[in-house]
């Protein structure tokens, strides 16, 4: 598929940012208001707005692996599908995920309404972050699992013919014949983690990350469903509603060790949804640039650090059900590896230069 920015002039890098730029403003500036309000001091106001500022950092930084993914599922999508997904998708992660599922947690988990929650979220702050903490274990299985499974998919693919930590990646393709073979990584995976947690510990930990592996697999199921179906309807249009499922899951499943690691900074959760919705905008920001600009493509190891990064956040999902991991830990992390493969790429593209030009 054509790049959609040869539909036009070429934007700067600036120009893709605008709208993030935007909201960032309005953010910090709501965030403000909200602290002057909880405190009435300058002091408090400026703690307040300091907060929502390294939420949104935090996002950022856990999110530059969920951009790229998004870019590697968008670029095949049709643009009918890619307008739709960053426009209705990005409502969905902002206030889907940022918002209603913090709440949602604590419905299920309170046995509580809706509006209750909301009033415990306003009211008992402490109440509140106690529960979504008491929430966590669930959540990092169910996550854990979920993008331990799109990491895996990844690399066992018979067709992949790019390969950056070739004698691991190429070995991984040979035995992507095995069917199954990811699922059962995940499984003992999932086992192993299991038998090192209390008993009632190991039985929450295990269902969730049994759900999660489900969930992946329905969704990919689905997708297959609803995209061949489309493709008889349109034509053999790639990327459909399916593809939109699968990026809102896995947006959704980037976005657990977020919302769960704010509560650690503020109990407060519109304080949270300011940081976080500041941190998602970049984050589709980023996926429109790379989609726009071809960067995958120009950059050939890209995705795979992006894919790396993936892994071992699920790996650090799984540790956190164990052990407490600070969420700089996890940020760095994973944009170490994206870095890398960016500097293995550039390298890449110098080496091959010369050698052309000698040729």
């Amino acid at each position: 598929m054509q790049s959609s920015s040869t539909n036009g002039p070429s934007r700067g890098v600036l120009d893709y940012f605008k709208w993030a730029f935007i909201v960032t403003a309005a953010g910090l500036a709501l965030g403000a208001v909200l602290g002057w309000q909880m405190t009435q001091t300058l002091g408090g106001t400026l703690t307040i707005f300091f907060i929502c500022a390294v939420l949104a950092v935090l996002e950022i930084s856990l999110s530059f692996d969920n951009a790229i993914v998004n870019a590697n599922k968008l670029k095949d999508m049709t643009p009918v599908w890619q307008r739709r997904f960053l426009t209705w998708g990005i409502l969905i992660a902002v206030f889907g995920m940022r918002i209603v599922f913090p709440l949602l947690i604590v419905v299920i988990a309170a046995k509580i309404g809706p509006w209750e929650a909301m009033v415990l979220a306003a009211a008992e702050p402490a109440r509140y972050a106690e529960i979504m903490h008491d929430a966590h274990l669930p959540i990092a299985a169910f996550g854990g699992t979920f993008l331990m499974m799109v990491g895996l998919s990844f690399f066992f693919d018979q067709s992949k013919d790019v390969h950056w930590v070739r004698w691991l990646e190429a070995t991984m393709q040979r035995y992507a014949t095995i069917r199954g073979i990811e699922v059962a990584i995940v499984l003992v995976t999932v086992l192993i983690f299991s038998r090192l947690l209390e008993p009632g510990e190991s039985q929450i930990f295990f269902r969730s990350a049994i759900w999660g592996l489900l969930t992946f697999l329905l969704v990919e199921v689905l997708g297959g469903l609803l995209d061949s179906t489309q493709e008889m309807m349109e034509a053999g249009a790639k990327g459909g509603l399916g593809a939109f499922l699968y990026l809102e899951v896995l947006d959704a499943s980037f976005s657990f060790d977020g919302v769960i690691g704010a509560f650690a900074l503020t109990q407060n959760l519109f304080v949270i949804a300011i940081g976080l919705g500041i941190g998602a905008m970049y984050v589709r920001s980023m996926t429109i640039m790379l989609v726009e600009k071809g960067t995958l493509t120009a950059y050939r190891y890209l995705e795979h650090g992006a894919f790396y990064a993936i892994i071992a956040l699920s790996v650090i999902m799984f540790l956190q059900s164990l052990i407490e991991i600070p969420e700089v830990i996890t940020g760095l992390g994973g944009a170490g590896l994206i870095g890398l493969s960016l500097w293995s790429s550039i390298r890449w593209n110098r080496v091959n230069a010369d050698m052309a030009a000698e040729g």
